[in-house]
């Protein structure tokens, strides 16, 4: 029995050293958020982002002497396809994930990865609950939060506007909604009196019947919580009623769509990040994005190559994909990205790049001087 005890162990040993573990030559970067669908024109600027700093990292050599690999999940922003992508990218053995794009579905998501030890970094996902202290520690994210752009916005309605009449008009979705709820929380401690408060169906055809409480409601201000296609439809039927009043949003109304709308989008403001074009970083990503794709980056584009290049800085100071390591460098470690110099609160929420108010004027979105820096 000792013969065949020693025996056994040296079969093991010699197995072992024949069939050495694998070694790791990948970095799995996880990719979830709408590729397909009525929200794609968000989502793939966050592929695309994706891209074009995964293959430049490549062709310097990677990342700690590994390539980057890409795992890229289409939830449409839907939360039962979040949850999916969200359990797909783990079996795959992702080390990291940027994404989800919408709120709803991240907030669906972050369980899956916060159970698995796996860092989330969201380039644009606002709900102010997903960096609540001690909620989801694996999250982070390269954007404004709601309640920051709700200061921002209401402080713009109240000083440069002075409003004293506001409607607000939502999609009721966590983005949406959490975006009008925060600035009716602060205008109204202000002072300022509610005169309408209404949820939309998003792929409704007609809005009539909201222009006409609109009509006899006599806001100076619509505070709009939502995304552009819906801010379209209804700024497009408000102008045609003779609603003019000035129309407030979050950074979703930012986008070519609303500039189509021609003369209609006169008096519509919205708060995104502050314009970084003159940094290096911004000029770089802008001119990748033109050579490969042939076009200007759409929505998100900006704060996607943020999130890439802060998950890669993360990897390559923590010498390793341990989540530990990486959370404790984005905390205390800036790195630089095309909207500045980021490092993350204890919350995860980014602290360094500026938030400012837009308007359009001249078929153009143009910064103004309102603007607060996220801390």
């Amino acid at each position: 029995m000792k013969r065949f005890a020693i025996c056994a162990a040296a079969l093991v040993a010699a197995v072992a050293l024949a069939c050495p573990a694998q070694a790791k030559d990948t970095i799995k970067i996880g990719v979830p958020g709408a590729h397909t669908g009525g929200l794609a024109s968000y989502g793939m600027p966050t592929l695309n982002a994706a891209k074009i700093v995964s293959e430049k990292v490549n062709a310097s050599g990677g990342v700690l002497g590994m390539k980057i690999q890409l795992l890229a999940e289409d939830d449409q922003c839907k939360n039962d396809l979040a949850s999916n992508a969200a359990t797909k990218l783990i079996s795959e053995d992702a080390d990291v994930v940027m994404g989800h794009i919408c709120s709803g579905p991240t907030k669906v998501a972050l369980p899956y990865y916060n159970k698995e030890h796996i860092i989330l970094m969201s380039p644009t996902a606002t709900t102010p609950s997903l960096t609540a202290a001690g909620v989801n520690p694996m999250f982070f994210r390269t954007v404004a939060k709601d309640d920051a752009q709700a200061a921002l916005t209401s402080k713009f309605i109240l000083e440069s506007l002075k409003s004293k009449k506001i409607a607000y008009v939502h999609d009721n979705d966590e983005y949406g909604k959490g975006f009008a709820d925060g600035n009716k929380d602060i205008l109204e401690k202000a002072g300022v009196e509610t005169v309408l408060y209404e949820a939309v169906t998003p792929d409704a055809v007609d809005f009539s019947a909201i222009s006409r409480k609109l009509r006899h409601a006599k806001p100076d201000v619509i505070v709009f919580g939502g995304y552009k296609d819906l801010a379209g439809k209804l700024i497009k039927q408000f102008r045609r009623e003779k609603v003019n009043c000035p129309v407030v949003g979050p950074d979703g109304v930012k986008d070519q769509a609303i500039l189509e709308l021609g003369a209609a989008a006169e008096n519509v403001y919205c708060s995104y990040p502050k314009d970084t074009s003159t940094l290096p970083l911004f000029k770089e990503a802008r001119e990748a994005h033109v050579k490969q794709f042939g076009s200007e980056p759409g929505f998100g584009y900006y704060n996607a190559y943020a999130a890439m290049l802060a998950l890669i800085h993360g990897i390559e100071k923590a010498g390793s994909t341990d989540t530990a390591k990486i959370i404790e460098v984005l905390h205390n470690d800036p790195v630089d990205t095309p909207i500045g110099s980021l490092t993350f609160n204890a919350n995860g929420d980014a602290a360094g790049m500026g938030l400012s108010i837009y308007t359009v004027k001249d078929g153009k979105f143009v910064e103004t001087e309102f603007n607060i820096t996220l801390k």
